[in-house]
Parts: structure tokens; C-alpha cells; sequence
């Protein structure tokens, strides 16, 4: 009998740790922590870096590393295809502010995304953490940042314009837009989920030219296919060029800017300008802004008046940036 007892005191004591432990996991996985993070796609080590005023480069899982811990005097999130300008322009940056600077180079729906949840997943491993300084391409993703009481101020630091690129001297004979709509060409474009450069630019002028419907196929993906012979990067300013070289891809649409760093690379690439209807040269907008409440507020200030600076607007025109007006680069509250 006693032996009966014990036996159901046990199972009593069993269950009640069962409950609490269930509470405790159920507890953890709504923490901000547990929540998931935004994926980094992989073998993405050179979007990922933390510059040194010395001029020391850290990248990768170690540069997202030192970013968690803290380290860096001021952590920059923003739009991927700044990538190739952002050595030149943190160093710049840092000829008058010694911080060390993180500096994450994603699709701005990834940025916008990873600003929301709170951090990043790469290679499997989370890391929780917020940016002191944002970019995007749209006002309205900097005003739903703002909702979320992630954005403060703003500037509009500089333009873009699209182009085509293809295969050095353009042996399929590329003229423009329409062409996209040819069937034996193999058509590379950036995704509608998370690249700003289609979500908000490239999509609208395929439909003004009645190809969106065609060469989508009713598809909002990345990653896939939307035609047979279309395909949807989920990392476009990579992507594309490597197409081109591997002699996989005959055309796609980038910034200029990606057409100039591919040449300054040597990779063996063309270019198809556009006419400003096609282009959205006058609509294309880099927009930064800082995350109130964040590690470093008196560095993100001084970042967003240095993209104002003759030496901020050097550091970007210098790779075909188009430089903004004195109007725009007012740093003013996000409304």
C-alpha cells in the first residue's frame, strides 16, 4: 500500500514537471529570441562584413558574429546592390568617425523583413540583433518601419536607373525591353518577393510594355521559374553576371550601377540603355533612415548627415550612382 502511495506521488511529481517544462518551452518559443529570424541565403560571406578604420575587413559568419556581440561602433543594413560601393563609402565615412562599421547588403524586402523580426538566420545559426542605420527603396517600406517604431528620421542619398545587361557585344541582338518577350532567349530578372528593384521599379515597366503576365506566368516567387525560359533570382546583382558568364543567361535587368561593377570586375558583359520611360531614372530613390532606440543613435546621426556630404555623394557617384538633390538629402522625420 505504501508502496502504491509512492508510486503515485511520483507520477503526480512527473507530471507536474511535464506541465512546467511544456509551459517553459511553450514560454521560450514566443520570445523574441525563439521567433524566426530572416534567412540569409547561402554563400553570401561578402555581403556580410564588419570594415576596421585601419582598414581591416572581417567577413561572414565571424563579421555577424562581432555584430551581435556588439562590437562594431555603428551596424548598417541595406539594400544588396550597394555591395560593391560600400568599402569606399564606410571608409569615407571613417576619414571623420573612427567607429568600426557592420554592414549587411541584402534585397531590401529582406532588410525591411529582418529590421521587423529582429535579427538574422545564417547557415543555420540565429542571430538576434538590430540595425542603427537602414536602407531602402521605397518611402513606403521606411513608413511601415516607421510604424513598427523602427524608424525615426530619413534622407534620400541617391538614384538609379535600370538597364539591360548581356553578353560582351550582344550577340543576340538585345534592343530593349520588348525583347524580354522573345521565347529563344534565356531571361534572368530579379524576384518580386524581396528585390526592390522589380517589387517597386522593374514589374511596373513590364507591365506598361503588357510582358509582366507573360514572362511571370501569374508567379510571385524567388528562386523559380515563372516561364519556362524566365527565371526569378533571389539574389539579382550575383546572380545575373554569373548567368551571363557561365553563358546560361542572355539578358537580364540590373541597376546601371551592377553593370559598372561587373566590368570593373572584367567580367565580359554589355550593356542595352533604356529610354527614361523604361529606365525610372527620375524615380528611383535610396532612402536611409535610423532605428529609434537603437546601440548607437549619436553614429547613426552622423551617417545620415555624411550621405548628405560632398564626400558621401563622391563615394557613390564615383561607382554610376546618380548623386540627389540638396533638397532631398534634408534629413527629415519619417511622417
Amino acid at each position: 500500500m505504501r508502496l502504491n502511495k509512492l508510486l503515485a506521488a511520483s507520477l503526480v511529481s512527473v507530471f507536474c514537471m511535464s506541465i512546467n517544462t511544456g509551459t517553459a518551452i511553450a514560454a521560450d518559443a514566443e520570445s523574441p529570441v525563439a521567433k524566426k529570424l530572416e534567412i540569409i541565403p547561402a554563400n553570401k560571406d561578402d555581403d556580410l562584413r564588419v570594415f576596421y578604420p585601419d582598414g581591416k575587413i572581417i567577413k561572414g559568419e565571424a563579421a555577424l558574429e562581432l555584430m551581435q556581440a556588439g562590437k562594431p561602433g555603428l551596424n548598417i543594413w541595406l539594400a544588396g546592390n550597394q555591395f560593391f560601393a560600400m568599402e569606399d563609402v564606410i571608409h569615407a565615412f571613417q576619414k571623420s568617425h573612427k567607429d568600426i562599421v557592420g554592414v549587411i547588403t541584402m534585397p531590401p524586402g529582406k532588410v525591411k523583413d529582418a529590421v521587423l523580426k529582429g535579427g538574422w538566420t545564417y547557415k543555420d545559426k540565429d542571430y538576434a540583433m538590430t540595425p542603427d542605420v537602414f536602407g531602402m527603396v521605397d518611402m513606403g517600406s521606411v513608413k511601415k518601419l516607421k510604424e513598427a517604431g523602427k524608424g525615426q528620421n530619413y534622407v534620400t542619398y541617391m538614384h538609379n536607373q535600370l538597364v539591360l545587361m548581356v553578353a560582351e557585344g550582344n550577340p543576340k541582338n538585345i534592343k530593349g525591353i520588348a525583347d524580354l518577350g522573345r521565347p529563344e532567349l534565356q531571361v534572368m530578372l530579379p524576384n518580386p518577393v524581396t528585390e526592390g528593384i522589380m517589387k517597386f521599379y522593374a514589374k511596373k515597366v513590364l507591365e506598361n510594355n503588357g510582358l509582366w503576365d507573360k514572362l511571370s506566368t501569374g508567379k510571385e516567387c524567388q528562386s523559380c521559374y515563372g516561364a519556362a525560359n524566365v527565371y526569378f533570382t533571389s539574389v539579382h546583382h550575383r546572380e545575373i553576371p554569373e548567368g551571363i558568364k557561365a553563358g546560361k543567361v542572355d539578358v537580364g535587368i540590373v541597376w546601371a550601377t551592377e553593370y559598372k561593377n561587373a566590368l570593373k570586375e572584367g567580367l565580359k558583359v554589355d550593356v542595352v540603355n533604356l529610354p527614361e520611360k523604361d529606365s525610372m531614372k527620375n524615380e528611383v530613390n535610396y532612402i536611409a533612415g535610423n532605428v529609434p532606440g537603437a546601440a548607437h543613435e549619436k553614429a547613426a546621426q552622423a551617417y545620415l548627415t555624411f550621405l548628405g556630404s560632398p564626400a558621401g555623394q563622391a563615394a557613390y557617384t564615383g561607382h554610376g550612382f546618380i548623386q540627389a538633390s540638396k533638397d532631398e538629402l534634408t534629413i527629415r522625420p519619417v511622417q
